[in-house]
């Protein structure tokens, strides 16, 4: 069992753009190699949830991560912000080491 935590901001913002977005299951949520830190966060819609994958389901929204990215991801709190015009997920994520300076990618032991 996952760890993971889904603010109600977030899950509000996940069921939002699921019935914005017009089918899926949650929120498809992973990690890549990428940036000047070594990984990035990916973000998109989970139409299906495979027998690979772990399903966190907390108020009323779903976030579906694959086997592989969920040992950097295990108690991450997954919050959506709103800065003035700009909004986005925001992660806190216990795992992460080190930070580039753009954000955009990070580092675990």
């Amino acid at each position: 069992m996952s760890n993971i935590q889904i603010t109600e901001r977030a899950a509000s913002h996940i069921r939002e753009a699921l019935t914005r977005h017009g089918a899926g299951v949650g929120l498809r949520l992973g990690v890549r190699t990428s940036g000047c830190s070594g990984f990035m966060y990916t973000v998109d819609y989970a139409e299906t949830v495979a027998d690979d994958d772990t399903l966190i389901e907390q108020h009323g929204a779903a976030v579906v991560i694959d086997r592989k990215s969920l040992p950097f991801l295990e108690g991450l709190e997954v919050d959506f912000v709103r800065e003035g015009l700009n909004e986005r997920f925001s992660f806190r994520n216990p795992n992460v080491t080190a930070e580039c300076g753009c954000g955009e990618s990070f580092a675990v032991q």
